[in-house]
């Protein structure tokens, strides 16, 4: 694989970052991952770390170097995150729970794979135009029965994230297979909800991911003023062509089986704790369990 990779993530105006994001990957797959810590709840910056570690954790025992499935890992992974904040609650008596909401995308076999909760965003650009977006899990987002016409002022607040005391909603993509040059974004409310969609479209088709990620930052900062809520973005310029590669460009053509790579840092918890490595385990196991299914119905 051969791709570019940009990420940055701002505080604006709030006290504390509650973003969090970063990308792994082997030879053959890479994962993306962003968090954004739900406010009006303890410890955000803990669940959406506690999200990411999850994910990445489980990408680095299951991809080796592939996902067997990646839509199969995308959705036990969602489902690790949030027990895994549900225990972090658990083990300190917490009234209330940390919560999160996390977009991830796998790319492997030229393709892209998606899964999202909560109203963190991924856009795919192809060409100049915008191919492919999250549909947020607001009342604003999703129509019909959800909607909620007699009050606006709810009508952006979510109905799902990880951390709640019920099973989170989520979506998985129908997995995209990659041109060269598409654009793929992941980021926060901090950057959609204070840049247009159209001036999103537009730097990530008409600048290098280098200058339009920190670029589009920026403007969301100046647009949502002393007030602006935390900007994270993570963008893929993907399958760059040798003569136009950027600099910071990653080819994973020299990588082994067995090596890995991740941004992702363990970093957020006092003292001892660490990821529940048991349940992370019996994740995998109930993924390689699904795979057999699947290839026994198949046989």
């Amino acid at each position: 694989m051969k791709f570019s990779v940009f990420q940055v993530s701002r505080k604006g105006g709030r006290d504390n970052n509650e973003d969090r994001m970063g990308y792994s990957y082997t030879r053959d797959a890479a994962l993306l991952v962003l968090a954004d810590g739900m406010g009006g709840h303890p410890e955000g910056q803990v669940a959406a770390q506690l999200a990411i570690e999850t994910v990445s954790s489980m990408f680095r025992e299951v991809a080796a170097p592939v996902l067997p499935d990646p839509n199969g890992f995308l959705s036990a992974a969602v489902l690790a995150a949030h027990h895994q904040i549900l225990q972090y609650a658990s083990n300190r008596a917490m009234l209330d729970t940390p919560r999160t909401t996390l977009v991830a995308a796998v790319l492997q076999g030229g393709k892209a794979h998606w899964v999202h909760c909560g109203d963190s965003r991924l856009y795919l650009v192809r060409g100049g135009t915008l191919l492919r977006r999250t549909r947020d899990h607001s009342f604003s987002e999703q129509g019909g029965a959800l909607r909620v016409k007699s009050n606006p002022l709810n009508r952006n607040i979510l109905f799902t994230c990880l951390g709640s005391p019920t099973r989170p909603i989520y979506d998985l993509a129908e997995p995209v297979v990659l041109q060269e040059h598409d654009r793929l974004t992941l980021c926060s409310d901090g950057l959609w909800s204070n840049v247009s969609e159209e001036a999103i479209v537009s730097q990530l088709s008409s600048h290098a991911i280098a200058q339009a990620v920190p670029d589009l930052v920026e403007e969301a900062l100046r647009t949502a003023g002393e007030r602006c809520d935390n900007v994270t973005a993570l963008a893929v310029d993907w399958e760059i062509s040798p003569e136009v590669r950027e600099p910071d460009s990653i080819s994973t053509d020299s990588i082994s089986d067995g090596e890995f790579a991740t941004t992702i840092q363990a970093d957020f918890i006092d003292g001892d704790d660490e990821l529940d490595d048991a349940a992370i385990e019996r994740s995998i196991a109930e993924i390689n369990e699904a795979i057999k299914r699947t290839a026994a119905r198949c046989a």
